[in-house]
């Protein structure tokens, strides 16, 4: 029961920021009239920085 309940709790917290995140890049690319506000690279980036962060909360319990 408290495994599914962090599960949950993972994945509604993943939803809303994905949502937010995809908010904020929409708002972008009207901004600047674009059709993509997001480029190759800056993909690459974040995909770097959410590897990142996955990895230190991984950690978490380690010390």
């Amino acid at each position: 029961m408290k495994n599914s309940r962090v599960l949950l709790s993972g994945v509604i917290i993943g939803a809303v920021t994905g949502l937010i995140a995809a908010m904020l890049i929409n708002r972008r690319a009207e901004k600047n009239e674009m059709e993509t506000a997001i480029t190759a690279g800056e993909g690459i980036k974040l995909g770097v920085l959410v590897f990142g962060l996955l990895r230190a909360i991984a950690s978490l319990g380690d010390d």
